[in-house]
């Protein structure tokens, strides 16, 4: 059973990451390398609708609007933090009515009706989440998404080399002192919490940039 940790509450983690802004780019130096993995295997380019929980600054969905989505397909972000919803919302307006960002309340509630999106993306954001919303946020993915529907993540997660086991430790000890320090971020390990009678694993990997552990995770809801 994962292990439980005191989070950031909803405001808390609001008033952060409105703080952090546009410095959220700055973590790419962990994150891309997991999410051009991420990427390898979620096969945007047969997608028609993506939505993305936690869409920061807009990187990841310009990215995938630019150079994987079929001109047709569609994207709806949301995040918690006003100022991330500014920037992303700057960041898409090239795209027009095909991408939306839209602000969350902090609740896992997807804004979406039942089996309607064919891809459902979170990434580095079930890592601030409680074990409740980590469980929600599946159950709402099983929810939304379509027949043909990928759930694609990437998270912080235990090392699983000696540099990447230091990290993680550290990381962990700090979030344990302060959560706040670290944006309420911990290491986690996503496919305990993967139940897999309800999703089929498509793939699964950890990278460790720079000792940085990050979790990939594919998953296809198994029947609707």
């Amino acid at each position: 059973m994962p292990e439980k940790e005191q989070v950031l509450n909803h405001s808390a983690a609001r008033e952060y990451y409105d703080r952090f802004g546009k410095k959220q780019d700055s973590q790419s130096f962990y994150e891309d390398p997991a999410l051009d993995e991420l990427i390898a295997h979620a096969s945007f380019q047969n997608a028609r609708s993506v939505f993305e929980f936690g869409c920061g600054t807009g990187k990841f969905a310009a990215r995938i609007l630019e150079k994987l989505l079929p001109a047709s397909a569609v994207y709806l972000g949301c995040d918690i933090s006003p100022v991330m919803v500014g920037l992303a919302k700057k960041r898409l307006e090239a795209y027009g009515e095909r991408a939306k960002v839209i602000l969350s309340d902090g609740a896992v509630r997807f804004p979406l009706s039942d089996h309607s999106v064919d891809r459902v993306v979170s990434n580095y954001v079930l890592d601030l989440l409680s074990e409740e919303d980590i469980r929600r946020f599946f159950s709402e993915s099983r929810r939304v998404a379509s027949f043909r529907g990928i759930v694609c993540l990437a998270s912080l997660t235990k090392g699983v080399t000696l540099p990447s086991r230091i990290v993680s430790s550290l990381w962990m000890a700090v979030f344990r002192m302060r959560p706040s320090i670290v944006g309420g971020c911990r290491p986690v390990h996503l496919g305990a919490y993967v139940d897999h009678e309800r999703w089929q694993l498509e793939h699964q990997k950890i990278l460790t940039p720079f000792g940085v552990p990050s979790e990939v995770l594919v998953l296809k809801s198994r029947g609707l």
